[in-house]
């Protein structure tokens, strides 16, 4: 199995290790080429608008919606998640609307007020998840499509999932916290081999007339 990590800022090498250490093949994203093959994809925390102006310069956008639109797992971190918001509290364009959600940035401060916490994901089993927390994002909007994965104990929302996309406000990576990128694998192995007659399909939120970008 083929996943890649984007590779052009952020902790990028964190995930790397996570999914090396649990068997995974990992190519790193830097070039639209690199995509070519991949059964899922990760997009780090990091500074989401430098990560937006390195996607634009490099042509990424369009191939990484199309990955996506095509069934294939993506996993958002921190600016991940705001990378894959179709919203963003202050007006900014979305990136890869993929998640019917509205986050805001830096929702707890700087980086001095970072934190961590152990969160109940009970897709992800009894086990609280411990949580890292840099100069977080929140989720301020759900769609009715998207699954609430987690709270904090004030009920802000800080983990979704809406069909093959999955954005968490913190860093499971960074504290070992392995379950995630075990999740991620579990939904790349089913877009690698649909059930018998399934077939792959265009993700069902792109239309049919939709040019591609």
């Amino acid at each position: 199995m083929r996943i890649g990590v984007l590779r052009i800022q952020g902790a990028f090498a964190e995930h790397e290790a996570m999914l090396r250490g649990i068997g995974v093949e990992v190519v790193p994203v830097r070039l639209p080429e690199h995509l070519e093959g991949l059964a899922g994809l990760v997009l780090p925390g990091g500074e989401s608008t430098a990560m937006r102006k390195l996607i634009e310069r490099w042509g990424l956008r369009g191939p990484i919606l199309d990955l996506a639109h095509a069934g294939a797992p993506v996993l958002g971190t921190c600016a991940g998640m705001i990378l894959l918001a179709t919203d963003i509290a202050g007006g900014d364009e979305p990136v890869f609307p993929l998640l019917d959600v509205t986050v805001k940035r830096n929702a707890f401060g700087r980086q001095l007020d970072s934190f961590e916490a152990d969160l109940d994901v009970p897709v992800l089993g009894d086990t609280p998840v411990h949580a890292v927390f840099i100069r977080a994002p929140v989720v301020e909007r759900t769609g009715d499509e998207v699954d609430v994965l987690a709270r904090l104990e004030d009920g802000s929302v800080v983990a979704v999932r809406q069909r093959n996309v999955i954005a968490t406000a913190f860093h499971p990576e960074l504290s070992g916290e392995v379950r995630f990128h075990r999740l991620l694998t579990t939904m790349a192995a089913a877009y690698e081999e649909p059930a018998e007659g399934s077939g792959r399909r265009p993700h069902p939120t792109r239309r049919a007339h939709e040019a591609p970008r």
